[in-house]
């Protein structure tokens, strides 16, 4: 090197660009002379070579994104001859660095700058810290080039004794970037260059063993895929012939299983425990039982709508013109389903579909008496919202597994219910009906109504589990709709978890529209007539709603035009009646008999219950509904009766007690009301309640017998049109009750024109129907003075009182 230029002298040569290239001093690189640059600065080194002794030089620079690098290399045209695919070519030697100066002038087409040598000397002797980095990079790049086979280039860098030399060797590596090349070139002093050339090949080491340990446990895997591909395919071999030997035909088994797990859109938790379980089935023999056990398992998880979802109906005008088309009434959950939806669509709209893990599902129960159309609603709601529906009967249910499932132990087990609906829906957000759940039953298998908690939890159901599949299932998008008759036999946490609503029944006038629109039309086609063979008058249908019927729903109603139309089709087959025919009021007792519920206000004034001193008209609400309750009392003979209170009919014991408070509170207070409380001491009081094979029970017959036994003491008669209803205390205040809506619609129905409520349920009138408290004379009172003010007939004039006796 010191032949060629002196580290101080100044030196002109051409420029070489190297694009994205770097040569480092001491590496021999051929380059392309077809390169316009290459070919000018080599025939511009050659043109000064003739006038100057030694070889033609040229400045290796690199240039990067079109800027030239600040530090070049010194190289000389070794050779100028053809490539190995026969282009013309350069054979260049880099000899030293030198630091690019200013641009200057020169023969040829080439860029000619100024430059000056750096001197890369190392310190001698060398320092203990350098002779131990030598050493690690020799073993460096010995492991690396054993790695690919270049045994023969080990003994070469092994010879390299200069620190600079070897550190520029590794201008050689493939695995360095232009960038890393640079940062090499641009280094003078080669303890640092070394120490980052050592640097760079120890991260490449490293990253190359995660490479190969990755390429490993891939390798493992394919072979082990391979082996067990291999093995499968060989136990099916030996199967086959299996059942060739015993004369079995060849039929799908497990084989096809997994195929049909990969190919199904399962969720990723359920596909792992699918495939697990198609493991079991394939290294299970033909005879074991597990392995029916794994196909009925497999064949209800592939068959359960895992990815199907129907898309929701978000006009909500549409939707709720079908419920009104559909049901006359029921505003309550018209109103509540068509809020679900306006939310729903929102949520939509929004992105929100979806909100931790948990969809805009809803769980209502549907509280009311029979027959008024809470089984049916629910598929009009399936209707209105675009959804499948899907009903299930609780009613009588008493294990547990009918809601959870039976575990897979068992013979013969099934998933629960639940999952059996979403099964048959075929959609992952049905409409499910959960019919009758006030008659699920609890014993020693259970209580099904306690495994139904999880279900109706908004919190809970998505992520809810079955017995049988255990697997997670996605119940948040369900829409649950729960019946019920009683609301007290429901247990209080399972109906913490639903929204009520309730269906307190019908009145006369939403009974008729119900009649017309819905029942007529239906029961002509059952009997086979055309509509305009068979038409009923409105007073024909009020008259069957009013007197022939006396129900909170519509199913007497129903059966009473049925048989009236199958009356109406006999006669005309016999020759006994012409079609068309209208059928008006008073054709209803020639043709079904007679009405069985006159009003109490139509009979005669002798025969009303009410016609003797005490007896009082209460109201109260059964399984069924609203309805009319009397209360008889009577005294005892003083010579052949007991003292004391007889209660009969059937009472549970909050009734009896409301009969003690009420006999109290006039023993107390007779003198006060005029009232002959001294035959309460020797005679014997019996309060009787007529229906007594029907079990009763509340307080809210307080004020009911508490007039009844005023009536009966006063001799005064309890007006035939009044109804009451309200608890008693000892003091004689009106305490607030439950179901006024029920007894009020009691109440028209049974013809009362007045009643008598608490003035705390006043606020409970908003619920009652317009056009029933337009029919009524209600009276709220606090006191139950104010109720025998209002309830007893003024006294006879010097009339003595005639008291009932028991016989």
């Amino acid at each position: 090197m010191a032949a060629e230029s002196a580290p101080s002298t100044p030196l002109t040569l051409p420029v070489l660009p190297l694009d994205d290239e770097v040569v480092l001093p001491g590496m021999v690189v051929p380059l392309d002379l077809n390169d316009n640059d290459v070919r000018a600065a080599v025939e511009a080194a050659q043109a000064a070579a003739r006038s100057e002794p030694g070889k033609p030089r040229v400045l290796l620079v690199p240039r990067i994104d079109g800027a030239y690098a600040s530090t070049g290399v010194l190289g000389t045209v070794e050779q100028v001859g053809r490539l190995a695919d026969g282009d013309p070519g350069a054979l260049i030697r880099g000899r030293g660095r030198v630091k690019i100066g200013a641009g200057t002038t020169g023969p040829g087409a080439a860029l000619w700058v100024e430059g000056t040598r750096i001197d890369e000397s190392a310190p001698d002797p060398l320092p203990g810290h350098v002779t131990e980095l030598v050493k690690e990079y020799k073993a460096l790049a010995t492991a690396w080039l054993r790695k690919r086979g270049a045994w023969q280039v080990v003994d070469r860098v092994q010879a390299i004794e200069d620190v600079s030399a070897l550190a520029d060797n590794s201008g050689y590596s493939p695995f360095l970037t232009t960038a890393q090349k640079v940062e090499l070139l641009e280094t003078a002093d080669p303890v640092a260059r070394l120490k980052a050339a050592t640097r760079q090949l120890r991260d490449h080491l490293a990253e190359q063993d995660v490479a190969e340990t990755i390429a490993k446990d891939v390798q493992e895997g394919v072979d082990k895929q391979q082996r067990e591909f291999l093995l499968r395919r060989q136990l099916d071999a030996v199967r086959k012939e299996l059942r060739d030997l015993n004369g079995e035909e060849q039929g799908e088994e497990s084989d096809d299983y997994r195929a049909r797990v990969e190919a199904a859109d399962l969720p990723e938790k359920v596909r792992e425990a699918a495939l697990k379980e198609v493991d079991k089935l394939e290294r299970s023999s033909d005879q074991s039982p597990e392995g029916s056990w794994i196909r009925t398992w497999l064949d209800t998880v592939l068959e359960l709508p895992w990815s199907e979802r129907t898309e929701d109906v978000y006009d909500i005008r549409g939707a709720k013109a079908i419920l009104d088309a559909e049901h006359a009434g029921l505003d309550d959950v018209k109103e509540r389903i068509t809020e679900y939806l306006a939310v729903r669509k929102r949520r939509s709209d929004r992105g929100l579909g979806v909100v931790g893990g948990r969809r805009g599902g809803a769980v209502l129960a549907l509280v009311g008496p029979p027959g008024v159309g809470k089984t049916s609603l629910g598929e009009s709601v399936a209707h209105a919202m675009g959804r499948k529906f899907v009903r299930v009967a609780l009613g009588g249910v008493r294990d547990e597994a009918e809601i959870r499932g039976h575990r897979r132990t068992y013979v013969g087990a099934l998933p629960g219910r639940i999952v059996r609906a979403i099964k048959e829906a075929g959609a992952m957000n049905p409409v499910v009906l959960l019919d009758e759940i006030d008659k699920v039953g609890s014993d020693f298998r259970g209580d099904p109504a306690a495994a139904l908690l999880e279900v109706l939890d908004p919190a809970q159901n998505h992520t809810f589990r079955d017995h049988y599949l255990e697997v997670e299932l996605d119940l948040s998008d369900v829409v649950f709709l729960a019946t019920a008759n009683v609301l007290e036999a429901i247990p209080e946490a399972l109906l913490d978890r639903m929204e009520l609503v309730r269906l307190d029944g019908y009145t006369e006038d939403e009974k008729v529209v119900i009649a017309r629109d819905h029942l007529l039309p239906r029961q002509l086609e059952r009997a086979g007539l055309a509509k305009d063979e068979v038409t009923l008058d409105e007073s024909a249908l009020r008259k069957l709603a009013g007197e022939y019927t006396r129900e909170a729903g519509v199913r007497t109603l129903e059966r009473s035009i049925a048989r009236l139309l199958r009356k109406v089709a006999a006669q005309h087959e016999l020759g006994e009646r012409e079609l068309p025919f209208t059928v008006r009021e008073e054709h209803l007792r020639d043709l079904i008999g007679r009405p069985h519920h006159v009003p109490e206000s139509a009979q005669d004034p002798a025969e009303r219950r009410t016609a003797v001193p005490g007896v009082a008209t209460g109201l109260a609400v059964t399984g069924a509904g609203g309805d009319v309750l009397f209360v008889e009392a009577s005294l005892a003979d003083p010579e052949t009766g007991a003292a004391g209170l007889t209660l009969t009919g059937q009472l549970g014991d909050v009734m009896k007690e409301s009969a003690q408070i009420a006999l109290s509170f006039l023993r107390s207070h007779g003198a006060e009301l005029e009232l002959p409380v001294a035959d309460l001491k020797d005679r014997g009081v019996h309060i009787h309640f007529p229906a007594g094979a029907v079990p009763k029970d509340g307080p809210s017959a307080g004020v009911t017998m508490t007039t009844a036994l005023a009536s009966l003491l006063s001799g005064r008669l309890v007006r035939t049109d009044v109804a009451m209803t309200g608890e008693v205390s000892l003091t004689g205040r009106v305490l607030p009750i439950g179901g006024v809506k029920q007894k009020l619609l009691a109440a028209h129905r049974a013809g009362v024109t007045t009643v008598v409520i608490p003035k705390r349920n006043e606020a409970d009138l908003d619920d009652v129907p317009a056009e029933v408290l337009d029919k009524l004379d209600v009276h709220a009172v606090t006191d139950v003075r104010q109720v025998l003010e209002l309830a007893l007939s003024p006294a006879t004039n010097g009339a003595a009182p005639e008291v009932p006796v028991a016989a």
